[in-house]
């Protein structure tokens, strides 16, 4: 009797672990399009953010906005908040507080990660991050200083190290690169220079530990195919598993397919890239991913239909036109699986 419990015992245990369900994290980035409070700051542009500023950007409009980009991060994860989720265009920390407690996302356990940045607008970058799922090891900011105009200010990469899951150590790099102001001639060589930046910074992660595991994530204002990418950055969309330091970009065949998380006079742009590391594709222990897991998300509730019937990212504002949407960017995730 004592032996055919045993066995039916162990019957149970192997049954159990063969059907586990295997944990999976999200990953997220999201351009949230000018998420500032009402406050007038002294130090930076934001003046246009007032009640009395041109924008008329009044307590209202400040709280329906946190209301919406709450929603959208709450959406992402079939229906509740990713676990990871990395911010650009937020003015400080006091909008990032106001935001994870805001009625969507109270319940979410997110905590905050920012670092101001030296951006003339006061725009920065930040995480959230769910406090059951991600520990902070360390965190740091790779300042940009341009040589040929030391005067000209742009938002740092922050640089994250936690473990996820109890088991698995990443590092986290969050990006807002230049914008294209005055044409992509002449605005490029300021992207090229913050990915040499970044890259260097992988590169020394990877020298001490060539299987880190390394996400970067950001409005790179270029797109999977352009110079600063693939050239300095050195991520593209081919696969090589024998080389654990290469990066793949999760977006470079969404582009090549026209998609885009940016909409610009009738064409998609996709500014906004999930960059990894292979090691994250052939491990044998801890968390993967896999080369088709990048997603754009863009739900009907959460767009504009254009005069042409496009389905486009519905914004905030237009210059100084008001339009109460959600952002002039579509979020991008992916997923973490466990082994």
């Amino acid at each position: 009797m004592l032996r055919k419990s045993l066995f039916l015992l162990l019957v149970a245990l192997v049954t159990f672990s063969c059907t586990k369900e295997k944990k999976e994290y999200t990953f997220a980035f999201y351009n949230v399009e000018n998420l500032f409070d009402t406050i007038n700051d002294p130090n930076t542009r934001d003046d246009d953010f007032t009640p009395e500023g041109k924008l008329q950007y009044t307590s209202k409009r400040y709280q329906d906005k946190l209301d919406k980009i709450s929603k959208v991060i709450s959406s992402i994860d079939n229906g509740k908040s990713p676990a990871l989720i990395g911010l650009c265009e937020i003015e400080n920390q006091r909008v990032l507080k106001d935001l994870i407690n805001d009625k969507n996302l109270i319940s979410s356990n997110f905590k905050i990660v920012h670092i101001e940045s030296p951006d003339k607008r006061g725009i920065d970058c930040a995480l959230l991050y769910n406090k059951n799922d991600f520990k902070i090891l360390n965190q740091e900011i790779i300042g940009i200083e341009f040589p040929w105009e030391p005067e000209y200010k742009t938002r740092d990469i922050l640089h994250v190290q936690g473990i996820i899951g109890n088991q698995d150590t990443l590092h986290v790099f969050i990006n807002h690169w230049p914008s294209r102001r005055g044409g992509q001639e002449k605005s490029e060589k300021n992207r090229i220079f913050v990915a040499s930046q970044l890259r260097a910074s992988v590169d020394k992660i990877q020298n001490t530990n060539a299987q880190a595991k390394i996400i970067i994530m950001g409005d790179f204002n270029d797109e999977p195919n352009d110079r600063a990418v693939v050239e300095s950055l050195k991520a593209d969309n081919k696969i090589n598993t024998d080389n654990p330091r290469a990066l793949y970009n999760l977006m470079f065949n969404q582009d090549a397919q026209g998609e885009g998380t940016y909409y610009f006079r009738g064409n998609w742009n996709m500014l906004d890239n999930l960059i990894v590391s292979n090691s994250l594709f052939n491990n044998k222990n801890g968390y993967h991913t896999t080369t088709t897991s990048g997603h754009i998300f863009s739900e009907e509730w959460m767009c504009y239909k254009n005069k042409a019937g496009v389905l486009t990212p519905s914004r905030t504002y237009g210059g100084p036109n008001y339009y109460g949407g959600y952002s002039d960017h579509f979020p991008v995730y992916f997923r973490l699986t466990e082994n």
